[in-house]
């Protein structure tokens, strides 16, 4: 995957059984409706998912206050267990700090908790040290955004 020094690497527990944290995740529906940082949405519309190994994970995050702010997201799914783990990865295009060309990737594990509850592992990256700590905060806002969900 990538080295320590330039990979986030977050654990969260949700207060919901392993399924319905995995259909979060998969579900194109659940998706749009808590995915991305407080201020950013992701439109139901642009939402497409093939969850399989090597198929895909395609959305737009959309800036609330500046709907022309837009982040597309194109990934493809490398590994796929249900209910356990999702792994992915997006040739990163026209980000600034990151080299064309290179493979981004998302391991998220799934692990059952005493009382129901989920513990999501999450790795991510490369990314160059200064991104680090912008996206662990997105990541744990869009989570708050989840918990809201599941808590329905």
């Amino acid at each position: 995957m990538t080295d320590a020094a330039n990979e986030l690497v977050m654990t969260r527990v949700f207060d919901a059984p392993r399924e319905l944290v995995w259909r979060a995740f998969t579900d194109s529906d659940q998706f749009a409706a808590w995915f991305g940082p407080v201020g950013w949405s992701v439109p139901r519309e642009t939402v497409d998912f093939d969850v399989r190994v090597g198929g895909h994970q395609r959305f737009t995050m959309v800036n609330d206050d500046d709907p022309a702010m837009t982040s597309p997201a194109d990934g493809t799914f490398a590994e796929v267990v249900e209910n356990e783990l999702l792994v992915g990865y997006e040739e990163v295009k026209g980000m600034p700090g990151i080299e064309d060309g290179t493979r981004m990737t998302l391991r998220l594990e799934f692990h059952d908790e005493p009382g129901g509850k989920t513990r999501l592992e999450l790795r991510q990256g490369p990314f160059p040290a200064d991104w680090r700590s912008s996206a662990e905060g997105g990541w744990g806002s869009s989570f708050t955004k989840l918990d809201a969900l599941l808590a329905r």
